[in-house]
């Protein structure tokens, strides 16, 4: 029977994992765990626990008082709040998979899960269709932990045997959380905005492209990643998938199909910079080869879920009746609208 831990639950990406995985293997075999305790009964149908992964004899205490058979490692500074504090930032996001990286040598039968980001990427990666394997020169502190976690999964892979895996993920957009300091989080800013206010201050410029995923898309990417069949997986350090790819005035325009008021101003700060370093979209081919990885949600699906989940009653009715029809089609683009 699985036992699974996930640290930094109360995050982006925690928030919908945790559910996710105890649908699949069960509430009691999936204990949540961060640095404080969850509000408002979030992971209350199962075991949670309060953690601070920077704590490292308290994190490998954790890690071998269970049989776990997963460990998704999750808690991170994300890139533009980690040039706030980039020894902070570095701290918590080397340290701590360090300790799970050599602690788990001593877990028998454990698959690991540890989340890279298109932040690897420096100003030298191609703009369009970056490839698996580029150059990394990472700009931000994010970016720096980020690739040199890579390097340090594949080593304990290749040393150790470790069976660590990672997907390097793009934007993240979700309907269950706040923005949590990424610079690509206007994207979820956005929402709140729309539908609270019918107005919004875009941090970045209006055509900046970078590459999104719907969090459904996410998740679902993580779970087959980690079913995959071990022999199966050439990439050791972490694995571009296909996403979406747009920038804040497509985004707009398809919010404004439902919310035609809406307002945008842009004014780009420090988080700009930053976004013109990173690629305007990913090459998943190896994904896709290696674990038949498949795009779910396209950018018009997306708008519709979010306003949807975010709105009241009223933009309800708007989204159900101009929502586009969703038709499923094969292959790497996913599902496409009518």
């Amino acid at each position: 029977m699985d036992k699974i831990l996930v640290t930094g639950a109360l995050g982006q990406i925690g928030t919908e994992l945790v559910p996710a995985l105890r649908a699949k293997y069960g509430r009691e075999n999936v204990v949540a765990s961060d640095i404080q305790h969850p509000s408002d009964g979030l992971f209350a149908d199962g075991p949670y626990l309060k953690l601070d992964v920077t704590n490292p004899d308290l994190l490998q205490r954790v890690l071998l008082s269970e049989p776990w058979t997963q460990v998704y490692h999750l808690a991170a500074v994300l890139s533009a709040r980690g040039e706030n504090d980039p020894l902070g930032t570095w701290d918590i996001n080397m340290q701590s998979l360090l300790v799970i990286l050599e602690t788990a040598r001593h877990l028998k039968n454990c698959r690991l899960f540890w989340p890279s980001s298109i932040a690897v990427f420096g100003n030298n990666a191609p703009k369009a269709f970056c490839s698996q394997h580029v150059p990394h020169q990472p700009t931000t502190v994010y970016g720096i932990s980020k690739a040199a976690g890579e390097l340090w999964c594949q080593y304990y892979f290749e040393r150790y045997g470790i069976d660590v895996r990672s997907i390097r993920y793009p934007g993240l957009i979700s309907h269950t959380g706040l923005p949590g300091g990424g610079t690509t989080d206007y994207a979820v800013a956005i929402f709140h905005e729309a539908v609270k206010f019918g107005k919004y201050t875009c941090y970045l410029e209006a055509n900046t492209l970078l590459p999104m995923l719907y969090m459904p898309d996410a998740i679902r990417a993580t779970l087959e990643l980690m079913d995959a069949a071990c022999d199966k997986l050439n990439v050791r350090t972490s694995y571009n998938i296909w996403g979406l790819t747009f920038h804040p005035a497509e985004l707009v325009q398809q919010i404004r199909h439902y919310l035609p008021e809406f307002k945008v101003n842009y004014a780009p700060d420090f988080r700009q910079t930053i976004a013109n370093n990173w690629p305007s979209n990913i090459n998943g081919h190896q994904s896709s080869t290696d674990w038949h990885w498949k795009l779910g949600f396209q950018l018009p699906d997306m708008v519709a879920e979010m306003l949807w989940h975010l709105g009241d009653d009223q933009i309800k009715r708007i989204v159900e009746e101009k929502r586009p029809h969703v038709v499923e089609a094969a292959g790497s683009e996913g599902a496409y609208m009518l």
